[in-house]
């Protein structure tokens, strides 16, 4: 039998499949319809399942699929569609989309990861809702310095409650933190460092669990960075960062804004590099990458923010 390899197209209401040796399905996004995807995966064996992180929804179906002894990768959507056009396909159906993540899953073979466990994804949902609250608090905030004084006192509540909630969503993330003894301990070494307050540990802690196991170099390039360069032919471009963890990375931005005024350390280093010519964007983005380096370092080694020490690279 050939290998093959399977894509997962997921919606609220169907998971749409597709298999390298020709197969296709559709099935319900339920209980009955999960039950059916593995009786339909199971005699085909298949060497790869790829789906799209889809902001939550693949979350159980990975997790069926995982416990049934498969592997699955799930993958950023914008590496597939990138893929899609490299490969000619720029029709987009559900179906269409399945086929495109079984290809991709041949050729791409990305590696299948070891999922998030109930609590880790519980951590996540409440540090993500903890930034909702803050940008609606933001814009609740930014509305009322332009607001009629008709509807002033009604954004007035609507702030007062968002405060509320934000105060109650603070505390349920750090207790979470607080009860989990690895957490606690990774928590505590984050925030020895001077610019790392609760908030960015607790997102590193959801949204970067690779922290200390990666080198230098995978950490950057998978919270988005590394440098990349933009050179072709005679053009010489500027390097730039780009992709990675989205959130993570302005969790980090607002770290390294805070560590460059209070982090004697980096902010030396920040300096250095405005003093060169750098542009102080450029710098900032700099001290962000020195700063995961060596957070990653910490992490790995186990030892808390020392400034006497100059932490070495991975």
């Amino acid at each position: 039998m050939s290998t093959s390899y399977v894509g997962l197209d997921l919606s609220e209401q169907y998971l749409d499949v597709a298999s390298t040796t020709g197969h296709q399905w559709r099935f319900t996004y339920d209980a009955p319809g999960l039950d059916r995807l593995l009786d339909a995966l199971r005699p085909i064996a298949p060497a790869l399942v790829v789906m799209e992180a889809t902001g939550g929804l693949e979350h159980s179906v990975a997790a069926e699929l995982a416990a049934a002894g498969l592997k699955v990768a799930v993958v950023n959507p914008r590496q597939v569609r990138d893929f899609a056009r490299a490969t000619g396909r720029l029709a987009k159906t559900d179906q269409i989309d399945a086929q495109v993540l079984a290809r991709f899953a041949e050729r791409v073979e990305p590696e299948a990861r070891a999922l998030p466990d109930a609590e880790h994804r519980a951590l996540e949902a409440l540090v993500a809702r903890r930034r909702q609250l803050s940008d609606m608090l933001i814009q609740e905030r930014n509305r009322l310095r332009r607001a009629n004084s008709v509807v002033r006192p009604d954004i007035e509540v609507h702030i007062a409650f968002l405060e509320g909630r934000l105060d109650e969503a603070n505390t349920a993330m750090r207790q979470t933190i607080e009860a989990s003894t690895a957490w606690r301990v990774r928590d505590e070494l984050l925030r020895s460092t001077p610019g790392i307050g609760p908030v960015v540990s607790a997102t590193i802690v959801a949204e970067l669990p690779e922290l200390g196991r990666l080198s230098h170099k995978q950490i950057a390039a998978l919270v988005g960075v590394a440098p990349f360069n933009c050179d072709s032919g005679t053009m010489r471009g500027n390097r730039v960062i780009y992709g990675g963890r989205t959130t993570l990375r302005g969790a980090l931005y607002m770290a390294t804004l805070s560590a460059v005024r209070h982090n004697a350390v980096l902010k030396a280093h920040y300096e250095q590099l405005v003093a060169r010519g750098k542009a102080k964007k450029v710098a900032l983005v700099a001290c962000m990458r020195r700063l995961l380096i060596w957070l990653n370092a910490m992490a790995r080694d186990g030892v808390a923010w020392n400034a006497e020490i100059h932490l070495q690279p991975a």
